[in-house]
């Protein structure tokens, strides 16, 4: 618990550096791209700065070195020397005429060798972070090499001079250009933040806000969601959620009216039971009268009890809330089929049951809830089998096992005379999937709620006259080996 209170300055301190809204995420990272883009073009920006310089500083040199050519003496003063090198920003000039260098304008001898950097079209040329190397550098003189421009019989003209001016030239042109990029981040970033922000975040906050309202108060017509119309995937979300705020409004609708059912049935029942108890009574003492009549109608009031009875236990049965998560374990299944089929008076019916299931075969299941799976199945099969009338012979239901895919597929046939077409579609929906008068149609709807629950299903499988077949999925089957280990161990 101490440790608490330090947590929470911690989360503090992270969306400081974070926004936690989207508008805001949105803004930075609009204006943290663009200045990464604009700091992308900056190193080829620097060295074209820098070769336009240092060429402009070639050109300036050549031209200082047609001063001999023109005056008749070929002699340049002193004077004129010095101020054609200031001109130029250049020490040293030199040409090369048919491989032959010559120097035209000399100065003071540099101490240290300069280093070199060559512009003519052969050359490598300048590398982009070349500039910034003349910045970080230690300084000194650099001996620039370059075509000319107006001197055709000269082969390359050369200068030798200080990168002073040149780094004040690149940190100047560099804080222009940082400069620039940032206003051009922030201008980007504001325009794109407002565009998407206009025509994103907004509509997403509007559905947002929505969900909020809609899950606080489902029954406020206020927290419907406003459609706009647009045909973009924002206007297909504003669409479906109207649509499922619309479908869980009808739901919760129907769910609070069968809650209200739901008590109203218990109250009947209760009452139902009473009437039930004084009808068994009387039919008990009409059980000892000697009436014909009287006998002849009671075994029809009996079967009428009992199927009140049943009727209104499966009504309980089903009316519970949820099922119980299944606690999953190895079964053994030949075990619970016997147990299955004593419950749902498979044996002594004048049914056979053929088990084709052997003791090494387990499933893994919660065994109270595959029991009831069973029994529905199994009863549901042996009742097919009773009311079909024109049946002539003994029936037969027979139970297989087999391993698919790592899971479980019981199969449970009759030779029944199968489901009727008009109930097949609805054969698993409560209180409709029954083609009896004297059923409910709980069973199977019951059975696959279970089957569902532990991960698998139960399906109709084969149907029609010559009788029907359903499939029980239960995933997780043993491994072969462990199920005999197990059988043997059992057995």
């Amino acid at each position: 618990m101490a440790d608490a209170p330090t947590e929470a300055p911690a989360r503090n301190r992270r969306r400081l550096f974070w926004p936690g809204g989207l508008s805001a995420r949105l803004l930075v990272l609009t204006v943290v791209f663009a200045a990464l883009g604009g700091a992308l073009a900056i190193p080829p920006a620097m060295a074209a700065y820098e070769k336009q310089w240092l060429l402009d500083r070639v050109r300036a040199a050549e031209l200082a070195s047609l001063a001999p050519e023109v005056d008749p003496d070929r002699v340049v003063s002193e004077q004129l020397k010095t101020q054609l090198l200031e001109g130029a920003g250049v020490e040293i000039v030199s040409v090369s005429i048919d491989g032959v260098r010559s120097l035209v304008f000399s100065g003071a001898r540099p101490a240290t060798p300069p280093y070199v950097v060559d512009l003519r079209p052969k050359a490598t040329g300048l590398a982009l972070f070349a500039p910034f190397q003349t910045l970080l550098g230690d300084g000194g003189r650099m001996r620039v090499m370059a075509e000319p421009r107006f001197r055709k019989e000269v082969d390359f003209i050369e200068f030798v001079a200080t990168d002073t001016e040149l780094k004040k030239a690149l940190a100047s042109y560099l804080w222009r250009l940082v400069a620039i990029v940032a206003g051009v981040a922030a201008l980007a970033g504001l325009i794109v933040y407002v565009a998407l922000n206009l025509f994103l975040v907004r509509p997403m906050q509007r559905i947002t806000f929505a969900m909020e309202r809609f899950r606080a108060d489902p029954d406020d017509p206020t927290a419907r969601v406003q459609l706009s119309g647009r045909r973009d995937e924002i206007g297909r979300a504003e669409t479906e959620l109207d649509r499922m705020q619309a479908d869980v409004r009808v739901a919760l609708n129907s769910r609070a009216r069968l809650a209200a059912l739901g008590e109203a049935v218990a109250k009947i029942n209760h009452d139902l039971k009473n009437m039930l108890t004084s009808a068994q009574l009387a039919s008990e003492r009409l059980a000892a009268s000697k009436d014909p009549k009287v006998s002849q109608a009671l075994p029809r009031l009996e079967r009428a009890l009992d199927r009140a009875v049943k009727l209104a236990a499966d009504v309980l049965v089903y009316g519970k809330t949820q099922e119980a998560a299944p606690e999953t374990q190895t079964v053994p299944l030949a075990e619970a089929l016997k147990e299955a089929a004593a419950e749902a008076r498979l044996t002594g019916s004048g049914i056979k049951l053929v088990s084709k299931v052997t003791a090494a075969d387990h499933v893994t299941a919660d065994p109270d809830q595959l029991h009831r799976i069973l029994v529905n199945l199994l009863r549901n099969a042996r009742q097919a089998i009773e009311h079909q009338s024109d049946r002539a012979g003994v029936g037969r239901v027979e139970v297989s096992m087999e391993a698919v895919g790592g899971a479980s597929l019981i199969r449970v046939s009759d030779d029944g005379p199968g489901v009727p077409e008009r109930i097949r579609e609805r054969l698993f929906q409560p209180f409709a999937g029954s083609g009896r008068p004297d059923s409910t149609g709980l069973g199977l709807a019951i059975a696959r709620e279970l089957a569902q629950g532990h991960g698998g299903d139960l399906t109709l499988s084969v149907t029609g006259g010559q009788g029907t077949v359903f499939e029980l999925r239960l995933p997780g089957a043993p491994p072969a080996k462990v199920r005999a280990r197990r059988a043997k161990a059992e057995g």
